[in-house]
Parts: C-alpha cells; structure tokens; sequence
C-alpha cells in the first residue's frame, strides 16, 4: 500500500512539473562496454520521456541489432534507408530518419542489418571515425526546427562504430546496472573517453550516470548505488531505474514502456530522471573543437 501511494505520488509531482528548453542541440552518446545494463532500453525510453516534456528529440540508432528502431516501432528492414548508408554511402542524414509512432516530437536513424559489417568496410573509408560527425552536423545545420536532444545508442565494444558515436557527442551518458560487477570496465571505458577526449573530440565529457536495475530489497544494490555516487557525486542522477516487468515487455510491442505503460514503476522513474536531465542542462565547456 505504502509502495502504491508513493507511486502516486510521484505520478501528481510529474504532472505539475513545467521545463525549459533554452535551445541548442545537446547531443549525447549512451555507452557502455558492459552488455546488459539497459543501455537501449534507456536511450529510448530517456528519449520518449524528453519528447513527452515538450522537446524534440533525435535517437541514431548505431547499434547493428536494432533493437533501439524496434522499441521506437520504425521499420528498419533490409531495404530500409539507415544509418549504415549514412556512415558508408554519404547518404544526407535527412533522407533516413524517421518520425516515431509514438510522439510527433521523436524520431529515429534506424539501424539495419547490413550494420553488422560496418565496422569492416570503415576501415577503408576517408574519415572513418568522424563520418557520423561529420553527416550529423550538415544535417543539424540544415533544420528549421532544431531538435533539443540527440542520443546515440552504441554497441557494446569500443569498435568504429562507437567511436563515431563518441566523435559526434558533446556528452557521454553512462547507464550502469546497480549489481556486483557495476563498475567493471568502467575504468576502461573512461580511459577510452580520454583518449577520445584527445584525439579526436576534446570537447566530450561524462555527464550523466544512470543506476538501472535497481532493487530495493536487496542491500547490494545499495551499496552499488552509495559506492557509484561516492566516485561520481556529480554525474549520478538522483533517480535510479528499478527492475520493472513492464519495461521489459514493451519492446515486443514495438513501444517505449513510456507509451506502453505510462503508469508503471519504470516509466515513472524514466520520466523522473529525463526532468533531471533536462534541469540539468549542457555542462559547461572550456571550448569546442
């Protein structure tokens, strides 16, 4: 019952809430080296809360299993214009993506299949780590109506294609899964964003840490949460994502857990942590590059 009425609560405290978006493009990449911490699921589902606040948000979907296109219900079969013609054949950004059923303010550059050997046939290519960047700029230039957020959902390797990803960003958002091995790899992964940060993008930054998978019940995911919050006091968000039955379900719908169940524990707290995020704003920068 306790657990019920603080649901609703939370539910009264979304309603009344009333943000900003001052203008400009916040592009974040949201990566992690470690599979299975809800990374897709929380670049879709960040997005879809953003777009239900009022922005207008673009989700590039640069990981070859495509499940970012299905949970946003955008076709992305074989024959499909995506970000791999983006990356490998020049195609102009504008002629791939696509408006989301689920909210007239968020979009998707699909991914394909033929994404899966992308990162051989880069290789080859003039630029190959700054395609995407490169493509992502001359289409943002171009807009009339400019979006407020674009993320990137990677795969989970540091291979061209994320780098591309890292190469295009202003801001990396790090969703990690509140268990034992949390913080495995990431040593690794900010070491990668170093090394991103000076050769190729110096104006990247870790801005934003995520804990999904949260159980309450257990003191384990509290110790991960006090231990991250701990090492990173500024980039954490203060909402943490639990493990939600609905959240699970509602890629096979083709939808967000947003539209899916707007309701639910999930979404609420998705919902919760998009606010945060978006209050935040844009870190600031010493210069851009």
């Amino acid at each position: 019952m306790r657990q019920l009425q603080d649901l609703s609560a939370r539910r009264r405290r979304l309603e009344e809430v009333d943000v900003d978006f001052p203008g400009g493009t916040r592009v974040m990449t949201v990566s992690n080296q470690k599979g299975g911490v809800g990374k897709t699921t929380t670049t879709v589902n960040i997005a879809a809360a953003i777009a239900d606040l009022g922005g207008r948000v673009l989700v590039i979907d640069l990981d070859p299993q495509g499940n970012a296109s299905t949970a946003l219900g955008v076709p992305h079969t074989a024959d499909t214009p995506s970000v791999y013609d983006v990356l490998i054949n020049d195609l102009p950004i504008a002629e791939a993506v696509q408006q989301s059923p689920e909210n007239e303010r968020l979009f998707c550059l699909p991914s394909t299949i033929h994404l899966a050997g992308a990162e051989i046939e880069l290789v080859s290519q003039v630029a190959r780590e700054k395609r995407l960047d490169t493509a992502l700029r001359d289409y943002l230039e171009q807009l009339d109506d400019p979006f407020d957020f674009v993320l990137i959902d990677c795969p989970p390797s540091l291979g061209l294609l994320t780098i591309n990803a890292f190469s295009s960003a202003d801001e990396v958002f790090l969703p990690i899964q509140a268990e034992y091995y949390a913080l495995e790899g990431l040593s690794q992964l900010l070491g990668n964003v170093k090394m991103i940060q000076k050769h190729l993008n110096t104006r990247l930054k870790v801005s934003t840490i995520l804990l999904t998978m949260y159980d309450a019940r257990t003191r384990l995911s509290q110790q991960v949460a006090d231990e991250v919050r701990e090492h990173f006091p500024d980039e954490v968000l203060q909402t943490m994502i639990p493990r939600s039955v609905r959240v699970s379900e509602a890629p096979s719908f083709g939808q967000t857990v947003i539209a899916y169940d707007g309701g639910s524990a999930g979404a609420i707290a998705y919902k919760e942590a998009a606010v945060e995020i978006v209050k935040r704003g844009a870190p600031r920068r010493k210069g851009r590059k």
